[in-house]
C-alpha cells in the first residue's frame, strides 16, 4: 500500500505532462507565466506527497486540496502582480522552487538513510 501512495502522485503528474505534450495544446504567451507557476506549484505538491508517503503521513485529501490550492494561489499572485504592475510571479517561483528543492532533499536523505541502514545491516550479518 505504501508504494502505491508514493507512485500515484508521480503517475498523475507524468500523465498531465503527457496529455499536454501529446494533445498539442497551444496557449497564448500571456498565459505562459500562469502555466509555469502552476506547474511549479504542482511539482511542489507532488514532491510533498512523495515525501509524506516515505514518512508514512500521506493523506490523499491533503494532497488534492494542497495541489489545487497551491496552483490557484500562485496564479492569483501572478494575476494580482499583473494588475498592479509588479512581477510577483518571481516570488511564487522562488517560494515554490525552494519548497520543491527542500522536499527533494528530504526524499534524498530518506532514501540514502535507508540505503545506508540496509548496507550496515547486511555487513553486520556477514561478519
Amino acid at each position: 500500500m505504501r508504494q502505491r501512495t508514493i507512485i500515484l502522485p508521480i503517475l498523475g503528474f507524468l500523465a498531465g505532462i503527457a496529455f499536454i505534450y501529446v494533445g498539442d495544446i497551444r496557449l497564448s504567451q500571456d498565459y505562459s507565466v500562469y502555466l509555469a507557476v502552476a506547474a511549479i506549484a504542482g511539482l511542489d505538491s507532488v514532491f510533498g506527497a512523495v515525501r509524506a508517503g516515505l514518512e508514512h503521513t500521506f493523506d490523499p485529501m491533503i494532497f488534492v486540496t494542497g495541489f489545487l490550492f497551491n496552483a490557484v494561489f500562485a496564479c492569483l499572485l501572478v494575476y494580482l502582480g499583473n494588475l498592479i504592475g509588479v512581477e510577483l510571479y518571481l516570488a511564487a517561483v522562488i517560494l515554490q522552487g525552494g519548497r520543491v528543492l527542500l522536499n527533494f532533499s528530504h526524499i534524498r536523505r530518506h532514501l540514502l538513510g535507508k540505503l545506508h541502514y540496509s548496507s550496515v545491516k547486511d555487513s553486520t550479518r556477514a561478519g
